[in-house]
């Protein structure tokens, strides 16, 4: 599991190296909290993962998460998240960004598409102007109704009464 997360320099490393080695490479770049992972997170990530040939998923650290979410969250640390993810075959390369937004790890590593969930609009996913001013895609995938991790957290602390 642990070969497959990186630090921001390392992930830049190993993909520029991959490009040189495979110029024809496409890139596929997907980002978010990932807390709670769930069934549809796996299904989310088997489609993004089709968009192309390797896919880099970017983690929000606990801090942003906590300045995104709220103070009770993340419910499930960074570690565990990134492992988690890390333990499916679909992805092949997992990080993490401390900042509010996966902007300047998208400038750095420039991928060939960008996925996010079909619940966002094109002007809603943050940096698709980055990606196709350099020739890139922007593509949304279908979520998978009812599932998300704030509505099973709200779904545990209802029963708790």
């Amino acid at each position: 599991m642990r070969e497959k997360i990186f630090d921001r320099s390392t992930l830049l490393r190993r993909i520029e190296d991959l490009r040189r080695r495979d110029p024809a490479v496409k890139i596929v770049f997907t980002n978010g909290c990932f807390d709670l992972i769930h069934v549809g997170h796996l299904r989310y990530l088997w489609a993004a993962r089709g968009c192309g040939d390797l896919l880099v998923v970017a983690v929000n650290d606990d801090e942003s998460i906590r300045r995104l979410k709220g103070p009770q969250r993340p419910i499930l640390k960074l570690d565990e998240r990134t492992r988690i993810l890390a333990g499916f075959a679909c992805v092949d390369c997992v990080t993490w960004f401390d900042e509010d937004t996966p902007i300047p790890l998208l400038e750095r590593l420039r991928p060939d598409v960008l996925v996010k969930g079909a619940n966002y609009t094109l002007a809603g996913v943050v940096g698709h102007e980055l990606v196709l001013g350099w020739g890139g895609e922007v593509k949304t995938v279908e979520l998978t109704p009812d599932r998300s991790s704030t509505g099973l957290i709200e779904k545990v602390l209802a029963m708790r009464g």
